[in-house]
């Protein structure tokens, strides 16, 4: 809980990562796992029930990070990449439309590397700095 609350970015860039971990792994485990033992059968639910879990800790850590940056922009460019990846996923659940299954990677590079973008350039040098932004 202290990661979340002291280094937003690095909790967020730390969960992205995971995030797009578990979305390359899955289509191997699935392949190497779940075929050979049960002819190719749907994921487990606490698989599937990752992807509400990254997004939940995105959303935790996109929710600190735009309280704690020195830069406007960035706010409006980590919840633009949040909503996106929750789109997304959300999307690739209930299939609303196609796109390709490597959808939701282009979101959750991008909240990695806004997390670090902002982590190196962004924070707050005084106090009361982010509290002026707006």
């Amino acid at each position: 809980m202290r990661l979340v609350i002291q280094k937003p970015d690095t909790f967020g860039a730390i969960a992205s990562t995971l995030c797009i971990l578990h979305c390359i792994a899955t289509p191997l485990l699935f392949i190497a796992h779940t075929c050979a033992e049960h002819g190719c059968a749907s994921a487990p639910v606490w698989w599937r029930s990752l992807d509400y879990f990254f997004l939940c800790i995105s959303f935790v850590a996109v929710y600190r990070t735009t309280q704690t940056t020195s830069k406007k922009f960035m706010k409006s460019l980590l919840w633009l990449s949040w909503t996106t990846l929750f789109l997304a996923v959300i999307n690739e659940k209930f299939e609303f439309f196609q796109f390709p299954e490597n959808s939701t990677y282009v979101p959750a590079i991008t909240l990695v590397v806004l997390h670090l973008y902002n982590q190196k350039y962004c924070q707050c040098k005084t106090e009361n700095c982010c509290s002026n932004n707006g």
